[in-house]
C-alpha cells in the first residue's frame, strides 16, 4: 500500500512544553491506522499538524512522497485531508445543510444534499438537513461533523474520537463505514481511547506517550492488557467493587413525564429510587430518555408530570442552584459545552460552585485569593495535569484533565447526590479509572450516585443496581452482578409495557 501522507521527525512546542518530539507517522491508502495514547499524549496535536492547523517547529510532511509545507487547513483539504475534530467546529445558528455547504464551497446545493443523505443512510441514521445545528443532540452533531468531511471527498480521513458520543450500535455502524472507506482506497486514521476499536477495526496501531512514539504494531500482536501497558506504562485492570453499606432511599421519582426534543423519546412515567451508599446505573440505547432524565435530576428542566423527591422533600420545581445547595454534584455529558467555560481560567471555573454556595463570599465581593488557593490544592489532589497557571484557559486542557477539573469542582464540600452522565466518555484508560475511583469514593462516603451511560461495560463495572431505560421508562431493573445478556434482553423487549 502506498503512503498517502508521511510525517517525518515532527516536533511541536507550545512555549517551553514539547507536545510532540521527533515523531514519525505514516498514513497508507487502503488501511485504517489507529493512533492511541493517554489524554495529553500528543495525538490531537499530531493530527492537527497533518491537517494544516498547526505548522511543525521541526520535521516535514510529504504527500505521495513529495515534501509539502502546508499553508493552512484549506490547502490540506484541497490535498484530500479531512479531519473530524473531537470538539465540534459547527456554526450553531446555521442549518445542517448550511454547515455542510460551508465546508464544501462552490458546489451545487442539491448535489451536497444528495451526498449527505447517501452517507447518512450508509451510517444508519437519518438527519434533518433543515434542522438548526445547535439544536441537535450531541450525537447528531458528531454525525454532522463526519458528514462534512465525507461529502468533501476526503481521501485521507482523520477521525479524532469519532465514537465518543455515539451509542454502541451507532459506533459499530461507523466502524463499518470506516472500513468501507479504506476498502475504497482511503487512508483512515482512527484516534481513539477505545481499545476494542483499535483491536477489531484497524490494520496498524501506533502508540504515543508524552509526545513520543512508543510502539508501532498490529492488532494481531496485541491484546487489551498488553496495549494498555504500552499506552500508560503500567497494567490497569478495573474490577467491580460492590458497595459494602447501602442505606435508606435518598432520591426517588414517581411517574415523571417530560417530552423529548429533536426526535428523542422523553420520559413517559418513570419510577425509580436510589439509596445512599449505592451507584444506580441507567443502561439503554441512546435517545430513550437519558438526556431528559439528566435534565430533570440536575434541575435544568421541570417535569410536565410526576414528582421528584429528595430526602423526604418534594424538589420537583427546585432549580439547579437550589439542588447544588442541597448537595447535588453534576458531571455533565459534554464537559466543554456544559461543564466548563472554556475561555475563562482554570481557577475561575473551579470556583463557580463555591461562589454559588457562598464559600467565597458574595458575587459582589469574591475572595479570589482563597478560591485560587483551593483550586490549586484540588488540582493536585485530583491530578489535573497540563495546568501551567491558575489563569490558564480551561479550554486548553485535554479531555481527561478537563473532566478531572469538573469532578474536582463538583466534589467540593458535602456531596449527597452525584449525577454522572457518561463520565468517562472520550477518556483514556488511566483517566477513566480515576473517574471511576472518585465515583466509588463518593458512594462509599454515603452519597447516592446516579450513573447514566451508553457504555454497558461502564454500567456493569460500577453499578450496584441497574435500570434499563427504554421509551422513557424502566424496562427492567437488576441487582449486580448481572450479565450483558440479561441487560440486552431488557433493552430489546422494552419491558413488555
Amino acid at each position: 500500500m502506498s503512503e498517502a501522507l508521511a510525517l517525518n521527525a515532527v516536533t511541536k512546542r507550545f512555549g517551553g512544553f514539547a507536545a510532540l518530539e521527533d515523531v514519525d507517522f505514516r498514513i497508507r491508502r487502503g488501511e485504517v491506522h489507529a493512533l492511541l495514547g493517554e489524554n495529553g499524549a500528543g495525538k490531537s496535536t499530531l493530527m492537527n499538524v497533518a491537517c494544516g492547523l498547526y505548522a511543525p517547529d521541526e520535521g516535514t510532511l510529504a504527500f505521495d512522497g513529495a515534501p509539502v509545507a502546508l499553508s493552512g487547513t484549506r490547502e490540506a483539504v484541497d490535498r484530500g485531508v479531512g479531519m473530524v475534530h473531537q470538539h465540534f467546529k459547527l456554526v450553531p445558528a446555521f442549518s445542517v445543510l448550511d454547515n455542510i455547504k460551508l465546508f464544501n464551497p462552490g458546489r451545487p446545493t442539491a448535489e451536497i444534499a444528495e451526498q449527505a443523505r447517501t452517507f447518512a443512510t450508509r451510517m444508519g441514521f437519518e438527519l434533518d438537513l433543515n434542522a438548526r445545528a445547535g439544536a441537535l443532540p450531541v450525537a447528531e452533531q458528531q454525525r454532522l461533523e463526519i458528514l462534512k468531511v465525507l461529502v468533501a471527498g476526503a481521501k485521507i480521513v482523520i477521525l479524532d474520537e469519532p465514537t465518543a458520543v455515539l451509542a454502541p450500535q451507532e459506533g459499530l455502524a461507523l466502524m463499518e463505514l470506516i472500513r468501507s472507506l479504506a476498502d475504497d482506497g482511503a487512508a483512515v486514521v482512527l484516534v481513539t481511547h477505545k481499545l476494542h476499536e483499535a483491536l477489531n477495526h484497524s490494520d496498524r496501531i501506533t502508540v504515543l506517550r508524552q509526545g513520543r512514539v512508543i510502539a508501532e504494531t498490529t492488532p494481531e500482536r496485541m491484546d487489551p492488557a498488553r496495549l494498555t501497558t504500552l499506552i500508560v506504562g503500567e497494567q490497569i485492570v478495573e474490577q467491580p467493587q460492590p458497595s459494602e453499606t447501602i442505606g435508606e432511599r435518598l432520591l426517588w421519582m414517581n411517574n415523571v413525564e417530560l417530552p423529548g426534543t429533536a426526535g428523542r423519546k422523553g420520559l413517559t412515567g418513570l419510577d425509580f429510587e436510589v439509596r445512599a451508599g449505592e451507584i444506580y446505573g441507567f443502561a439503554g440505547v441512546a435517545g430513550n430518555g437519558q438526556s431528559e432524565l439528566a435534565d430533570v435530576l440536575s434541575g435544568l428542566a421541570a417535569p410536565t408530570g410526576g414528582t421528584v423527591w429528595y430526602d423526604g422533600h418534594n424538589i420537583t420545581r427546585n432549580d439547579a442552584r437550589q439542588r447544588r445547595r442541597d448537595g447535588f454534584a453534576v458531571i455533565p455529558v459534554d464537559r466543554y459545552r456544559y461543564g466548563l467555560a472554556s475561555r475563562i481560567g482554570v481557577a475561575d471555573n473551579f470556583a463557580v460552585s463555591g461562589v454559588l454556595a457562598g464559600r467565597y463570599g458574595s458575587w459582589l465581593r469574591v475572595d479570589r485569593a482563597r478560591a485560587r488557593a483551593d483550586a490549586k490544592t484540588a488540582i493536585g489532589d485530583f491530578d489535573v495535569q497540563g495546568v501551567r497557571s491558575m489563569g490558564q484557559r480551561a479550554g486548553l486542557l485535554s479531555g481527561g484533565n478537563a473532566q478531572k477539573l469538573v469532578i474536582a469542582r463538583e466534589f467540593q464540600g458535602e456531596t449527597r447526590v452525584v449525577l454522572a452522565h457518561s463520565p468517562s466518555r472520550g477518556l483514556d484508560v488511566r483517566a477513566g479509572a480515576a473517574v471511576h475511583d472518585r465515583l466509588r469514593e463518593a458512594r462509599d462516603a454515603g452519597a447516592a450516585v446516579i450513573l447514566i451511560s451508553e457504555d454497558l461495560d461502564e454500567i456493569l463495572l460500577l453499578s450496584d443496581r441497574i435500570g434499563v431505560l427504554s421509551d422513557g421508562r424502566l424496562a427492567g431493573e437488576f441487582t449486580a452482578p448481572v450479565t450483558r445478556a440479561e441487560i440486552g434482553e431488557a433493552m430489546v423487549s422494552h419491558g413488555d409495557h
